[in-house]
């Protein structure tokens, strides 16, 4: 996304055709799925027993080969069917009209999708449903939390070394001078401009304060972040500018004249960065995550579940709390990346368990009903660490510190499903 985004030269693309690109990763899977095999328990549902059977068999000598063990045989002792509710009975008992017999269909499944719902809540499962709860809530909260938190502190601690290297220049008498060059990160005070013309020039981030303009002319001027404050101008033509009114605080113009003015955004990413930062900050937390995917998948099977999981957070958190002396862009990228390389083996081995935790029939209804806790807590992580965002460092740290330690000493606690069979 930075790359093609961006660009070379930092320049605009058509965002048409980048969603296009990223849509095709999605088109991929849905390529891929027709490949896929049917889920065997939907297929006991329907009655398919023998397709059932077919598909159990090619998972059985796909991993029996993986395990060097292809002269094993596949055998079914029994197949436990799993009971459904029969819609068509209750339905009959309701047949007034067809909007009848819609509402108790629907009701019907909600009812279901409820009771699902709440024998994840019941033994044997109920103590894993309340520890996975606090541990994919904490995850997903310091993780969401950061990723937001992360490139606007970045973006501050620029701005911070860019307002530290600024210039002032007081008491300034300019006269028949010709300007055609760029003005940057400066501030003019009680300065005068008589008879002077400024030509193809790019102002960024300049002020002028209390100063006199008389008899100037400003032609093809870009400026960005430039403002006059408390400033007077007499005489002066302005032509093809992006100088709009609002960049004139309380200045007063008299017999001035403006032509061709720009308005709107003038400025391209030659001229500002910022863009390029969020970018590439992200593109670099991304590529973090690569190497903690491949130290996961070979670690999963040899140190448990639990061991990874929980020493993914808690080593999470110990890098959060480092933040703290990070007073530069590289060392702050650096624990950026440092922090999603750790972060990546917490989610995958919390998927893992997850799903080994819960029995087939609430395996579905467990995993999304906490997905989309972890949905609600990135939200509610995204608006409390963006409104710190320039106010204050330590809080955000601390707070993501101690949720994602605490959320890892709870998945310390969970069963470890490494040697246990599914239920």
């Amino acid at each position: 996304g930075w790359s093609f985004s961006m660009g070379s030269a930092y320049q605009f693309h058509s965002w048409r055709v980048f969603v296009i690109v990223c849509a095709l990763p999605c088109v991929s899977s849905v390529v891929a799925l027709t490949f896929m095999p049917e889920s065997p328990r939907f297929l006991l549902e329907v009655g398919k027993h023998d397709e059932a059977w077919m598909i159990l068999k090619q998972i059985h000598d796909t991993n029996m080969r993986a395990r060097g063990q292809p002269e094993k045989v596949f055998t079914v002792n029994r197949i436990k069917t799993p009971k459904q509710i029969d819609e068509l009975i209750e339905i009959e008992s309701d047949t007034g009209t067809w909007y009848r017999r819609c509402f108790v269909r629907i009701r019907t499944e909600l009812y279901s999708i409820w009771l699902t719902f709440m024998r994840c809540f019941n033994y044997p499962v109920k103590d894993n449903t309340v520890k996975l709860t606090a541990v994919w809530f904490t995850l997903s909260f310091g993780y969401y939390g950061l990723s937001v938190w992360f490139p606007d502190v970045i973006k501050h601690l620029q701005s911070d070394e860019y307002a530290s290297r600024v210039k002032h220049f007081h008491n300034e008498e300019v006269s028949h001078f010709v300007f055609n060059f760029t003005l940057e990160n400066q501030i003019h005070s009680n300065g005068e401009y008589i008879n002077d013309r400024f030509v193809m020039m790019k102002f960024k981030s300049v002020t002028f304060e209390d100063s006199l303009f008389k008899n100037c002319v400003f032609e093809d001027i870009t400026s960005l972040n430039t403002y006059f404050r408390n400033c007077t101008f007499m005489n002066t033509t302005f032509y093809n500018t992006d100088l709009e009114q609002y960049k004139f605080v309380d200045s007063e113009l008299i017999n001035c004249t403006f032509f061709h003015i720009r308005t709107g955004c003038q400025i391209s990413f030659d001229d500002d960065y910022s863009a390029y930062w969020i970018y590439f900050v992200n593109f670099l937390g991304t590529l973090a995550v690569l190497p903690g995917n491949i130290v996961s998948a070979l670690l999963m099977d040899r140190i448990g579940r639990l061991t990874m999981l929980g020493g993914s957070m808690v080593l999470s958190g110990i890098s959060c709390f480092f933040l703290w002396f990070g007073t530069s862009e590289s060392m702050m990228i650096g624990m950026l990346c440092l922090y999603n390389g750790l972060t990546i083996s917490a989610w995958n081995s919390l998927d893992v368990i997850t799903v080994e935790l819960y029995p087939t029939d609430r395996r579905a209804t467990g995993f999304g009903f906490l997905n989309a806790l972890c949905k609600a807590a990135a939200v509610l992580g995204n608006l409390i660490f963006g409104s710190l965002v320039g106010i204050t460092k330590a809080i955000p740290i601390l707070l993501a510190s101690t949720v994602l330690v605490c959320g890892g000493l709870v998945g310390l606690r969970l069963p470890d499903t490494r040697t246990q069979v599914l239920m």
